[in-house]
């Protein structure tokens, strides 16, 4: 049989899985959800904010001034800075903050660099609230997001509520594609919230009832991806994760591709290696949506995403390589064979239920795409029609790239640390 044949079967199958949970995720997009009106906080529990930094001495600054803009009691509010063992000027940025707002309960623990789940182990340790924040030194909370976020604890067996995060001033085209990439994640997370599918609560203030984190053992140190194995630790113990949609959180984006290549790179293979991990979960009845959905979806999107980009590079570079190999045999008279050159086009030659695949999927991406930002409250063209057009049509190659990037990492070995 043709290698030919092959790739199509093995296309054809990339078309058909993403078209299935394409449809999947716009049925649950469609299914009207009753709206519950959230109750205001009868009273103001104490609070535990824990930052892991590590040479976060240009960040740290503004991530503490914005919570010291919280609206909320500030006798409610600890705020704890561990130093993760920085070789730049973190520990004395926050001594300096610290000294000027001493009506702030701030702590700075010093201790040798062990990684950013040994940091939130360290914080957690030490922690008073009856919840415990995880923030990245790099994000800004907006005023009013733990008022948003604490009503959300409706119940015992609620873990986590997790915010809204968007990317803080993006400045050139890759961090306007993700501005946009996390626009629409933010609102698939709610989606996946609706069928309990949540997979993995994010470092810029992901509030957790800290008596669950404690229960099951806090964070896991050895982990590249410790945000992602807690929450699948939490969803294995059947606890529920609530995503919001209005409690604002910014954090700051990989300014190139060298940046987001590294960023990614740990994300992905950490998804991989965590869904091996809790590989007893998967096509596991026992754990609803999540085991029959979520679950496999970590492993299948990055399938896919190589397929994509590779089937993309075969057949964008294929007529090349043909015109290369013929050239050969007039020994590269390209003059010769542009004289030749005859324009052989029929409609009758396209492949219609290729293109009726893609027309599917391009319309639901729209159509989340103007949904998410509706959700959000922005505008999806707010950083203009190029951004928009190249997350819509090129990002999805850069995400393919780097999936291909991790599988031969995770072939070869290769190790990365936090």
């Amino acid at each position: 049989m043709p290698a030919s044949i092959y790739v199509k079967a093995v296309l054809w199958t990339a078309y058909l899985i993403s078209l299935y949970f394409a449809v999947f995720w716009f049925l649950v997009l469609i299914d009207r959800e009753t709206k519950q009106k959230t109750k205001k906080l009868k009273s103001h529990p104490l609070v535990s904010i824990a930052i892991p930094a590590y040479n976060e001495e240009k960040n740290i600054a503004k991530t503490l001034a914005s919570l010291t803009e919280l609206k909320y009691p500030k006798n409610k509010l600890e705020i704890i800075v561990v130093n993760d063992g920085s070789t730049d000027g973190t520990k004395e940025a926050v001594t300096k903050l610290i000294s000027e707002n001493r009506q702030f309960d701030i702590k700075l623990i010093n201790k040798k660099n062990q990684g950013k789940g040994a940091a939130l182990n360290h914080a957690l340790k030490t922690a008073r609230g009856e919840f415990f924040v995880c923030l990245d030194a790099d994000s800004i909370v907006t005023k009013g997001a733990l008022l948003k976020i604490l009503p959300h604890f409706t119940s015992g067996n609620i873990a986590v509520v997790l915010p809204l995060l968007k990317v803080e001033k993006p400045k050139n085209i890759w961090q306007k594609m993700q501005w946009l990439e996390y626009i629409v994640n933010m609102f698939y997370k709610k989606l996946m919230g609706k069928l309990n599918c949540v997979h993995v609560s994010p470092g810029p203030f992901s509030v957790y009832r800290k008596s669950i984190l404690k229960n099951i053992g806090g964070f896991d140190e050895n982990n590249l991806t410790e945000d992602l194995e807690i929450t699948l630790r939490l969803q294995s113990k059947n606890y529920i994760i609530v995503q919001l949609l209005d409690a604002e959180v910014f954090t700051l984006a990989p300014k190139t591709f060298k940046e987001l290549y590294k960023q990614r790179n740990r994300w992905y293979k950490g998804s991989v290696i965590n869904a091996f991990r809790y590989k007893h979960m998967m096509f596991n009845k026992q754990y609803g949506d999540f085991g029959m959905i979520q679950m496999p979806t970590i492993i299948i999107s990055g399938l896919i995403a190589m397929i994509l980009v590779s089937s993309a590079m075969y057949y964008g570079l294929k007529p090349y390589f043909k015109i290369m190999h013929n050239s050969i045999f007039i020994d590269f008279d390209f003059y010769t064979l542009a004289k030749a050159f005859k324009f052989d086009f029929s409609f009758m030659d396209l492949n219609y239920m290729a293109i009726l695949v893609a027309a599917i999927m391009l319309a639901i991406s729209v159509l989340v795409l103007k949904k998410s930002h509706t959700a959000t409250n922005e505008n999806p063209n707010k950083h203009g029609l190029f951004s928009l057009v190249s997350y819509t049509f090129f990002y999805f190659l850069v995400i393919g790239f780097i999936w291909v990037g991790i599988t031969l990492d995770l072939m070869f070995g290769k190790k990365q640390k936090w």
